[in-house]
């Protein structure tokens, strides 16, 4: 395919605005295409768009009340983004120079992404604030990205323009041109510039890791990277057939919003509807009544999505939905808990909801997205391990849920064609099924790198090509079950204790509302380990408060064997990543700074 940013289609551009303008009636484009499907047989990204565009399937946004908003169709996208390309080629900024993009949910970040592939430059998606009480924080997360990367660019919608005019202040970096708004990008004169066409071993984008246990870094993904992966989440991983539609409120600055939600569409020529972040927050049954009005076949959603229906859904809002249409819910981005699931199915089983839909699955940014699925319409399978046997000799036996200690893990399916799987002990040697070890990937969708970061690929890309996802888990069946991350479990006197059944165990208690919690270790200067549970509460009593912290300090020694530290904090106070995922890494350091660990005992509670 030969793109050059000269060719622009001015007759359909009426045609787009008319349909773009918020002042007439608006259409979301239809689940049915004229188009044959092709499903993710391409080289690049712009190759998948330009296919797309001869359709009538795009992207569709609605508003927290669930109107629609705007419409933007294939065609559309491809005319926009090649004419916002000529905008950008008027900076004269070298091939593969880095755009940072601020990734609200709107029609502006999408025609942004693809007018830079268009133009030969390097996309990368940034958070939108999580939590504009932490202002300081978010600016200097933004302004450690734009560094890292070596930006030229950066772009934000109104709202949040001066979050990254504070972060480009000042900012260490020689390459960089500019900063501004889609709207003042608008205002610059177009260049007429001949682009070569993208090829399949050149960087589609970044992908900034969503932080959860380290400071993110940016993942380098190929052209040749990214459309292996669409190729395996389209046939593999949902098996994309016809009356295929998508429903998302995921965020586009997250691989699983951007490459699943985003660009997997695409490759397939299916429409999708949004939902943005923050009003899916806000009013997360607009995503499910999105589901049951435009008849959605794919939604995904991070485990907290799920449960945050499940807090909002009163018995008239299941009446008013029909969600049997709703046959691939997958589930990912975080550890799924199996109880999650059955509680969710329970919930909207009178609203239609099949449990079979569930599709637990596993990916990372550093495999562009997905690793592994389960087989569509499987639903949600999972494993009881013996607890103490996991534990003292890392093995997973299974034990039926019979009153004995046990660990209750998910399937997340086998790997995606062109994909392997392997658990490697703490030698270095393949483990066999059973026996729990470190997670590692390989395979064609496995990034090339962290962008100008030699010191940490090396520690996650080892010999062979083989990634180390810094996961643990094990095999059983040729299917992987993930028990946690490396940096989760927390050692205690030779004792592995994993973060997630801290975190569990504090959930349960009834006292414990809110459902957050985080667990990690800390360290003394004498090399000593202790657990810390760092608890959201509403009790505002000093003795309710003090009764909370024994209760939990109590069911901690009882399930562990080991005294716990326990801080009760605000409602919301518990940092999260980008995606939206509690962040133990945040967590820690939030806890060092408000309190002096040297001078605590392991058995001190902290109020």
């Amino acid at each position: 395919m030969s793109s050059t940013i000269t060719k622009l289609v001015t007759p359909l551009k009426e045609e787009a605005d008319s349909l773009l303008s918020a002042s007439k009636p608006l259409t979301a484009t239809p689940t049915t295409n004229r188009l044959i499907r092709r499903k993710a047989d391409f080289s690049t990204l712009i190759e998948a768009l330009e296919y797309a565009a001869q359709g009538e399937t795009g992207y569709n946004f609605y508003d927290s009340k669930g109107n629609l908003k705007s419409v933007i169709p294939y065609k559309f996208l491809r005319e926009r983004a090649l004419t916002v390309a000529k905008k950008l080629a008027g900076f004269g900024l070298p091939r593969h120079s880095r755009v940072a993009l601020i990734a609200d949910t709107t029609p502006a970040f999408v025609e942004l992404f693809f007018a830079c592939r268009y133009a030969g430059l390097v996309p990368f998606a940034m958070p939108v604030p999580v939590n504009l009480g932490s202002h300081a924080i978010y600016v200097q997360q933004l302004r450690g990205m734009l560094e890292s990367s070596q930006a030229s660019l950066a772009l934000a919608e109104l709202d949040f323009v001066g979050f990254l005019e504070e972060a480009t202040a000042g900012l260490r970096n020689a390459e960089f041109k500019w900063c501004g708004t889609p709207q003042q990008l608008e205002q610059l004169p177009e260049i007429d510039v001949e682009q070569s066409a993208n090829t399949p071993n050149e960087t589609a984008y970044l992908q900034f890791t969503s932080g959860s246990t380290r400071l993110p870094r940016g993942v380098v993904i190929t052209e040749r990277a990214l459309m292996s992966n669409l190729r395996g989440i389209v046939c593999d991983g949902l098996d994309i057939r016809e009356g295929d539609r998508c429903a998302s409120w995921l965020p586009f600055y997250h691989d699983m919003g951007l490459v699943g939600l985003v660009m997997a569409p695409l490759a397939a020529q299916l429409s999708v509807d949004y939902l943005a972040t923050r009003d899916f927050a806000i009013r997360p049954l607009q995503w499910l009544r999105l589901i049951s009005r435009n008849r959605c076949t794919i939604a995904f959603s991070q485990p907290f999505g799920l449960k945050l229906c499940m807090m909002r859904a009163r018995e008239s809002d299941l009446q008013e939905l029909d969600l049997s249409c709703w046959r691939a819910a997958g589930v990912g981005a975080e550890m799924i808990r199996i109880d999650v699931l059955k509680n969710f199915a329970a919930k909207f089983a009178s609203a239609g909801f099949n449990e079979s839909a569930f599709l637990p699955c596993y990916g990372l940014a550093e495999s562009t997205l997905a690793v592994s699925f389960p087989g569509v319409g499987q639903g949600a399978r999972s494993l009881c391990v013996d607890t103490k046997t996991l534990i003292e000799r890392k093995v997973a036996v299974q034990v039926q849920a019979d009153g004995r200690k046990f660990n209750e893990f998910v399937n997340c399916g086998r790997p995606l064609a062109e994909h392997k799987i392997k658990i490697i002990g703490e030698n270095g040697d393949e483990l066999p099924p059973m026996m729990v070890g470190s997670i590692l990937v390989k395979g064609s969708s496995v990034m090339t790198g962290y962008f100008n970061n030699s010191v940490e690929t090396a520690k996650v890309v080892k010999a062979g090509g083989w990634l180390d996802t810094g996961d643990i888990g094990f095999l059983h069946e040729g299917d992987l079950y993930v028990t946690g991350r490396r940096t989760d479990v927390i050692i205690v006197n030779g004792r592995n204790i994993r973060a997630q059944d801290v975190e569990e165990l504090a959930e349960q208690q009834p006292e414990v509302r809110t459902r957050e919690a985080s667990a990690f270790g800390i360290s003394d200067e004498n090399g000593s380990t202790s657990v810390v549970l760092v608890v959201e509460s509403r009790l505002s009593s000093a003795d309710d408060r003090q009764l909370l912290i024994n209760r939990l300090q109590q069911v901690i020694y009882m399930a562990f064997g080991v005294n716990c530290l326990v801080e009760l904090v605000h409602p919301h106070t518990l940092p999260r990543t980008s995606s939206g995922k509690l962040s133990r890494f945040a967590a820690r350091q939030g806890f060092l700074q408000r309190n002096n660990f040297e001078k605590l005992s392991s058995k001190t509670a902290v109020q």
